[in-house]
């Protein structure tokens, strides 16, 4: 990202950036991005290292770039402290995961019909759709406070809601509109 320069970090700082991405990985429930709102405290209300518009120009930059949805977090910390920052996040975020997500699945796939792990599953559903939606607030909260740009967030998200509710329209057609009304500055 253009304009954006980066902190330098100390040594203690860059191991407290990794720390909190590594603890928020294990909190990442439904993907990287359901924590985004934990992320945000920390760079931006704690340590002031990026500006909300620049936070949720982070996000929004890596999920419009092809590849993982995880993307957002190198990008993130790369606006907060260049190269290290993005290995910082980046690692503090997949070592973690990485490493649960393979113990678990072992060990699930051999439990996978038993009634606590049906619960489990079920119960993971409206949490995840919990975490999302707080991430889509904290993304779209700086448009919405913008008074120029309120009433049109707020129908654009009506509308995107009203459409994944009633039909079965893929959300990327949805991300794409998105995008072209950002482009053309009409939100």
């Amino acid at each position: 990202m253009t304009g954006v320069s980066h902190s330098v970090l100390s040594g203690a700082d860059l191991l407290g950036l990794f720390a909190h991405f590594l603890i928020l990985s294990l909190l990442a429930v439904g993907g990287a991005l359901t924590t985004a709102p934990g992320m945000h405290r920390y760079v931006v209300e704690q340590h002031h290292w990026l500006s909300d518009a620049q936070f949720s120009a982070s996000v929004a930059l890596a999920q419009a770039a092809p590849g993982p949805n995880v993307l957002f977090v190198a990008v993130i910390g790369w606006n907060v402290a260049g190269p290290l920052g993005a290995l910082a996040t980046m690692v503090g975020t997949l070592l973690p995961s990485t490493a649960l997500t393979l113990l678990v699945t072992r060990w699930g796939a051999r439990r996978r019909d038993t009634r606590g792990m049906r619960a489990f599953t079920t119960g993971l559903t409206p949490l995840t759709i919990g975490l999302l939606v707080a991430t889509g607030w904290l993304l779209a909260r700086p448009y919405v406070v913008d008074g120029a740009h309120a009433l049109g967030t707020l129908a654009l998200i009506a509308l995107a809601i009203a459409a994944m509710l009633k039909t079965r329209l893929s959300p990327m057609w949805l991300v794409g509109a998105g995008a072209l009304v950002g482009a053309f500055g009409w939100v």
